[in-house]
């Protein structure tokens, strides 16, 4: 199971990757999210869910643009898998979900799709593209599938260069206090 220092320090030594294809690096994505979230004055849960969703690409050693090459990373469960001792689902399925949530978004909003950036494309391709109307319907029916959606959103916005945000011990903070509640 990891620790706290453990997932703080994915961000120390590979937080300065870049976010698969974007123009910011892994821990800037990750802290844009989470203030985005933040700003929304989401719950503590999510907030981390947020700052964490995608440190599944901490996890492995392909390359930056893996997906160019036709790999998906499977992030999104690898992430899960690795938190889901340590955190709440409250935390860790809007994790697992924020990438079906994307396929969700693209199968029942046109504007969505529109509006995904490049690199988005590319992935979603590999992740089995919009959601059929089946899986939509199945999709509605998980509890977090509200808080994917929303952690979705952040996700594709948080992609800006030189956005400012509270530094990582900022949000730390909320990790400590969700695992702190979990405990």
């Amino acid at each position: 199971m990891p620790t706290l220092e453990d997932i703080l320090s994915l961000f120390e030594t590979g937080g300065d990757s870049l976010y698969g294809g974007e123009r910011v690096t892994q821990l800037e994505h990750a802290l844009q999210c989470a203030t985005l979230a933040e700003r929304e004055q989401a719950p503590a849960e999510l907030i981390v869910a947020a700052l964490l969703h995608d440190v599944g690409h901490l996890l492995h050693n392909l390359p930056d643009d893996a997906p160019d090459d036709g790999i998906d990373d499977h992030h999104e469960t690898s992430d899960h898998n690795y938190l889901r001792a340590l955190l709440p689902e409250s935390v860790t399925e809007p994790i697992r979900l924020h990438v079906p949530a994307k396929r969700f978004l693209c199968a029942v909003d046109a504007d969505y799709l529109r509006e995904l950036s490049p690199p988005s494309i590319v992935s979603l391709k590999l992740q089995g593209g919009a959601m059929t109307p089946q899986e939509v319907a199945d999709f509605n029916k998980h509890p977090f599938a509200a808080d994917a959606v929303r952690l979705r959103k952040w996700d594709d916005t948080a992609k800006v260069p030189d956005y400012p945000t509270p530094p990582l011990s900022h949000f730390a903070t909320y990790l400590r206090q969700v695992v702190a509640k979990e405990s």
